[in-house]
């Protein structure tokens, strides 16, 4: 009879460790119904499929169900107790795991340890050392939770106390105090315990290595890395960081190429590294080579493209990434929503707001901020003020970028009253804040206005005026023609004018003819920039303006002379989520330049009959006449709005971006355009915004 009930006994549980296998294998892949089908069918279900399927639930993070079945067990033992304290632990219910905890019949060493561990995860690590010292016994892995927990909170001369006196020191618990003292910066100890180890594994020598490499010690962190008995893809990626972190690429490209396995994150290191490096294009290439992509690696290369100016490339990349149906993370849509920002992309920018809000993004501040910064400079300030009035409570940067972006729309009244708003509300004002409110104040003539507000920074507010307050004020009294009271300010200031400063006197000098001052502003800045062609290209527009080409010539061969060369002006504008690129003349390169063509005829015939005449003064060369007119009508700014006239369907805005300062004749002739069209032009030059419509401009030829 024996002999028969030996295969039956061996058959049964053959086929339970099966149903036990099938239940783990479902909670690990994540099917947890599928466990549960296999658990209920089950004929005979002893104690181990029970814990199996309380555990499966737990892992599926279904604490309910879990305590739900564990209430129903026909009988536990202390794995079973054990199971339900660590999975509260692994879901982060610590009060859950302790109430189980205190109502157990019997305890062992593997259910204090789990409730140390709990509350180590969760920072609270006096509990944890509290009930540690309550331990009956005591195993090697409650010596290294406990002693972990210690380095956690930076308790690390305790951390050494206790493992000094460990029964035990294997190599994880001598490994995290070389982690531990590294993470202070105390290299010698760690070091001195490195040494002392009488085994290392290859996590112990990467710890130590990191350790090197995080406090800048590369070189040192190199001569142990040559000497490792082996080394994995950490070890490799460790070391790779140290010198892309040290801005050491050459070193960093010699050991990649060395590298025998290239993980994802030793990749994406090196795209971060050339990137900084200003080596787009090789950053590019490691891109181009990594076969398993993860989220990281297009976060790097779109953050290498907007960091390095590479705009459109950035804007590609983003939308190649969504074709692939990878997820965007928060550094990807963060880098392409001031990306968006600069190039001034609004549905793109759109298209990003609606990913932030479906992850759930939408509702911090900083992301609010950079929202209302991307919607104002794409032009739309009635969804950039949604958004500032929707968020509450706000932070400073929010208020800042609302009252900038009024001011940079010339909307001096509304960016006041904000200014109003803020300083009612309790919020602190700080330097940007001021340079908002002072720059509204200029960009619209207000004078008295922001005189007032500058005299009351420092006594009413508490701000001390710095250089680039000072600007704004020679920018307001240059703009308003008090180019003398300008000049008083630079000579009366407490810190030393920078070019930004004697940029805005000789921007006044070229609106207001002042030769004099404009010579001596422009003789300091070539002083302080060398190299920049701006100073160059105004008082050459001065000379121009007064018909001196003798002049014009002279500084235009010192420009050579010295290689100074001039940015070009180039324009663009976003159509059905493309950036097209235009810039001066008819050599600029686009697939529909004929068309575009016409359409400047077709305008050019309108603008004569509404009575516009070309205002040659604005042409930098000694040419006929024939030559400046025509020269004025390929300007960047126009061949864009052209374009815009042709592409954009009516009744929606054509928004332009022009890289410099919008040309004075294309600003009088777009003036015309947007009436004669019925259309609504909006123009972000380098300074401000222009919206033009029925035959006006928001900067009222205030600019």
């Amino acid at each position: 009879m024996q002999s028969l009930l030996m295969p039956c006994r061996r058959y049964c549980t053959s086929v339970a460790i099966a149903y036990n296998s099938q239940i783990a294998r479902y909670a690990r892949i994540g099917q947890i119904e599928s466990a549960r089908r296999v658990f209920d069918e089950m004929p005979d279900k002893g104690i181990v499929s029970w814990n199996s399927m309380v555990a499966g639930y737990f892992q599926n993070n279904r604490p309910r169900e879990a305590r739900y079945l564990f209430d129903k067990m026909p009988e536990r033992n202390t794995v079973s107790w054990n199971g339900l304290i660590s999975g509260y632990v692994k879901n982060r219910m610590v009060s859950e795991a302790r109430k189980a905890f205190d109502t157990m019949p019997e305890r062992n060493v593997v259910s204090w340890t789990a409730m140390v561990r709990g509350y180590v995860q969760e920072g609270l690590v006096s509990e944890a050392e509290t009930l540690f010292w309550q331990m009956p016994e005591k195993n090697v892995v409650s010596w290294t939770v406990m002693l972990g927990g210690l380095i956690q909170v930076r308790r690390i001369d305790e951390a050494r106390g206790l493992f000094d006196i460990m029964p035990v020191k294997d190599v994880v618990a001598r490994t995290n105090m070389i982690s531990g003292y590294c993470q202070e910066g105390r290299l010698a100890e760690a070091r001195e315990l490195f040494d002392e180890m009488p085994r290392r594994n290859v996590i112990s020598w990467t710890t130590m290595i990191s350790g090197y490499v995080q406090n800048g010690q590369v070189d040192v962190a190199r001569k142990l890395f040559e000497v490792m008995p082996e080394k994995n893809e950490v070890s490799w990626t460790a070391m790779l960081m140290g010198y892309t972190q040290g801005g050491r690429i050459e070193e960093a490209s010699e050991l990649f190429d060395a590298m025998p396995v290239k993980a994802v994150v030793a990749c994406n290191a090196m795209i971060l590294g050339f990137g900084q490096n200003g080596e787009v294009a090789k950053a590019r290439q490691v891109f181009d080579q990594i076969r398993e992509k993860d989220d990281g690696t297009w976060s790097a290369m779109i953050k290498v493209y907007e960091r390095k100016g590479f705009e459109v490339e950035a804007l590609n990349l983003f939308a190649l990434m969504q074709r692939e149906g990878v997820q965007s993370n928060f550094p990807s849509l963060i880098s392409v929503l001031s990306v968006c920002a600069s190039l001034a992309s609004l549905d793109h920018g759109r298209q990003v707001h609606a990913e932030l809000v479906k992850s759930q993004f939408d509702s911090d501040v900083f992301v609010a901020s950079v929202l209302i910064t991307m919607y104002v400079k794409c032009g739309d300030l009635v969804k950039a003020r949604q958004i500032f009035d929707r968020f509450s409570p706000k932070d400073i940067v929010m208020w800042n970028s609302i009252i900038t972006g009024y001011a940079q729309h010339g909307l001096v009244e509304e960016a006041l009253q904000v200014f109003h708003e803020m300083c009612s509300s309790g919020m602190a004002t700080d330097g940007v804040t001021f340079v908002g409110v002072l720059s509204a104040c200029s960009y619209t003539g207000k004078v008295k206005e922001g005189l007032e507000i500058f005299e009351s920074m420092k006594s009413k507010y508490l701000v001390e005026p710095k250089t680039e307050h000072y600007a704004c004020m020679v920018d307001l009294l240059g703009r308003a023609g008090l180019v003398n009271d300008a000049m008083d300010l630079i000579q009366k200031m407490p810190v030393e004018a920078d070019a930004i400063i004697w940029g805005a006197l000789l921007g006044a000098c070229r609106t207001h003819m002042n030769m004099n001052l404009a010579e001596v502003a422009a003789k300091k800045l070539l002083q302080l920039e060398p190299k920049n062609a701006g100073p160059y290209i105004l008082l050459s527009n001065i000379y121009a303006s007064k018909g001196r080409w003798g002049d014009v010539a002279e500084l235009r061969r010192n420009m050579r002379v010295k290689k100074v060369s001039k940015s070009p002006g180039c324009s663009w504008i976003e159509v059905e989520k493309r950036v097209h690129m235009f810039t001066g003349g008819v050599s600029t390169k686009h697939p529909e330049l004929s068309s575009i063509m016409k359409m400047l005829e077709k305008l050019d015939g309108m603008l004569r009959e509404a009575g516009y005449y070309p205002d040659s003064s604005f042409v930098l060369h000694d040419v006929d006449e024939e030559e400046k007119v025509r020269s004025l009508g390929h300007h960047s700014e126009r061949l864009a709005v052209a374009f815009g006239l042709l592409k954009v369907p009516e009744g929606m805005p054509i928004r332009v971006m022009k890289n410099l300062r919008v040309c004075g004749d294309c600003h009088s002739a777009i003036k015309l355009i947007a009436k004669i069209t019925g259309r609504e032009i909006i123009l972000r030059d380098a300074n401000r915004f222009h919206h033009f419509k029925d035959g006006f401009c928001s900067c009222r030829d205030y600019w």
